[in-house]
């Protein structure tokens, strides 16, 4: 039984980050006057989706604002690095 509630869990997890990762494409998207491909192409070539992901559970209480400029942030990293 505890197996199933695990699992459920584990689910609602990957579900809440899948929408996370939606917002953040869209709001990338309209910041940047972007269409969704474009802009998904843009946060997956420069790992992102990987970052947002792996720290949902901190990101996701943030705004939309800081949100953006973190994604800024992390973007022109890699591009120095580059990634």
């Amino acid at each position: 039984m505890q197996q199933i509630f695990k699992n459920r869990r584990m689910d609602n997890t990957l579900q809440d980050t899948a929408y996370f990762l939606s917002f953040c494409i869209e709001q990338y998207k309209n910041e940047k006057h972007l269409t969704g491909k474009e802009a998904a192409e843009v946060l997956g070539r420069y790992g992102v989706l990987d970052y947002l992901a792996a720290h949902y559970g901190t990101l996701h209480t943030q705004s939309r604002q800081w949100l953006m400029e973190d994604i800024e942030e992390f973007i022109s990293s890699r591009r120095k690095e580059g990634a």
